[in-house]
């Protein structure tokens, strides 16, 4: 758990930093116009060429920085908690989001948000106190296919971001920056060989890789304009909601003998939290 805890750590920070540096971008030299639509920039602006911009900001190549080194820390999560426990922390990551921009942007917390963190950590609890062992199953070639299948539909849902209708973009490509993230959790489990002719013939590695760009792409592209709160809210559900249903379906994840209610109630808890304090993914204008 504590690997999971540096994880939503570095994660959270990143989202601050990378919000910021996405809405810089967008408001570029080539972007400075108002378009049609109302928002920064006269042309699509959620493609791969926004990706290309925000790479320019400091900002947004620190927050790359940390999410490595948290993917380093998912990793070693994930290969002895429950997808469950790992995916519920990550969520946790909006709770350090709300704080680090409360500290950077000089964002105030009323009583109700500094109850909100509250939620989160008291859900964590429930888990750690839950949580099993990971699952002993190996995962099939078709769950693997699957993964990799869901990875190359987000990659594709990033490249057209921007030719979305205004609206309902956010949400659309909030739940595909977060299915694109459950891809990379449950890919990471299915990854059971590491000799290089393992690895180029397992599926999963493919759809670690993938999933994890599209997933990137996308949530750069709903975070270039208006307010984050719905596209971070969509990527928490696509997150932690279908990949704990197939580590607990699929990959064998169970919890601590006569503790499941407690590991659901804290999945819930540590989720809804979350979702409660996503505006904080919020940077300035």
């Amino acid at each position: 758990m504590v690997c999971a805890l540096g994880a939503a750590v570095c994660f959270g920070t990143a989202t601050v930093l990378q919000a910021m540096a996405a809405r810089a971008a967008a408001a570029g030299p080539t972007d400075s116009r108002e378009s049609p639509r109302g928002g920064p920039g006269g042309g699509p602006g959620g493609d791969a060429a926004l990706l290309l911009r925000a790479l320019r900001q400091w900002r947004y190549i620190a927050g790359l920085a940390l999410d490595g080194l948290g993917f380093l820390f998912q990793i070693a999560a994930l290969r002895s908690l429950p997808i469950y426990a790992v995916g519920a922390a990550l969520a946790a990551s909006l709770a350090v989001t709300a704080v680090v921009a409360a500290r950077l942007l000089r964002a105030r917390l009323s009583g109700v948000e500094w109850a909100a963190v509250g939620v989160v950590c008291a859900g964590l609890g429930m888990l750690g106190l839950s949580s099993g062992t990971e699952g002993e199953r190996a995962g099939s070639d078709a769950l693997r296919y699957a993964m990799l299948a869901t990875a190359v539909g987000v990659l594709v849902l990033g490249l057209l971001g921007g030719r979305l209708p205004e609206r309902g973009r956010g949400l659309v490509l909030g739940l595909g920056a977060g299915f694109g993230f459950g891809v990379v959790e449950v890919s990471v489990r299915l990854v059971d060989e590491l000799s290089v002719g393992a690895l180029v013939a397992n599926a999963a590695v493919y759809a670690l890789v993938v999933g994890g760009a599209g997933a990137f792409l996308a949530l750069t592209s709903a975070l270039q304009r208006g307010a984050v709160t719905v596209p971070t809210a969509g990527m928490v559900i696509g997150e932690t909601i279908g990949p704990a249903v197939i580590g607990v379906v699929w990959l064998g994840d169970r919890t601590r003998e006569g503790l499941g209610w407690l590991a659901v109630a804290g999945f819930g808890v540590a989720v809804v939290g979350a979702l409660a304090l996503a505006r904080f993914g919020e940077a300035p204008d």
